[in-house]
């Protein structure tokens, strides 16, 4: 009966830390994070391999330590671009730095966008950027999903 007992106590002071921990960083924004580039890497297999670029910024006065991303770039609902990155610099409180982050290409959903732009006549091309920011400890994971179009009436003025 007391080990029961001595359970349950153990259990509910463990589960009251971490909603108290949960609480220590009530005003915590998520950061902002933009693709800045996109550049294709030269390749020796039939899977083409592309580096982003990606801006973050921190509106928060603790620095981010970001110990993993996961990413995905879709265009026109197909996933193009994945990949995760593990080697990443601190973001300073109220501040903003550059990720360079290495993407391998899904080639079957890549053959299917580019036949779809092929037969359909489009100005802009729908995107979606979404990222898993892994800042370690018991911190959750931020999940950032960006949408937006790129105007393809511009790009031939």
């Amino acid at each position: 009966m007391a080990r029961s007992v001595r359970f349950v106590v153990v259990f509910i002071a463990t589960v009251l830390a971490m909603a108290g921990c949960a609480t220590l960083h009530p005003d915590f924004e998520s950061p902002t994070v933009s693709v800045s580039a996109i550049r294709p890497l030269a390749s020796e297999s039939i899977m083409p391999r592309f580096e982003i670029d990606l801006h973050i910024i921190n509106p928060n006065r603790s620095p981010l330590k970001l110990q993993g991303i996961a990413y995905s770039l879709s265009l026109e609902k197909y996933k193009i671009l994945t990949g995760v990155a593990n080697d990443l610099p601190i973001i300073d409180g109220y501040g903003e730095g550059d990720v360079t982050l290495t993407a391998a290409t899904n080639l079957m959903s890549s053959i299917r966008f580019f036949a779809d732009l092929v037969n359909t006549h489009k100005d802009a091309i729908a995107y979606v950027l979404e990222a898993k920011l892994d800042l370690g400890g018991l911190q959750p994971a931020l999940r950032i999903h960006e949408e937006g179009e790129i105007d393809l009436t511009e790009a031939t003025r």
